[in-house]
């Protein structure tokens, strides 16, 4: 089962499909979403988020998991 990704910034919808993994810049460091992650609220850093290999860089953000669905709003 893939994770439905949204990355949103406030000007445009920069990535939206179904992905095997996402790679983002957390506060606590950089981590890995697969399918089934428990549910999180986190905020972004700047750096690069990696969606499925293809590299998106963000100067800050938040992302949310639940239920396979990502939501990533971001500052460009």
């Amino acid at each position: 089962m893939a994770l439905e990704v949204s990355v949103l910034s406030p000007k445009e919808i920069i990535f939206e499909g179904q992905v095997k993994s996402l790679i983002v810049p957390g506060e606590q460091g950089v981590f890995e979403l697969l399918s089934f992650h428990k549910r999180i609220l986190s905020r972004l850093i700047s750096g690069t988020l990696v969606v499925d290999g293809q590299s998106i860089y963000i100067r800050r953000g938040v992302i949310k998991v639940n239920q396979n669905i990502v939501t990533v709003l971001v500052e460009e």
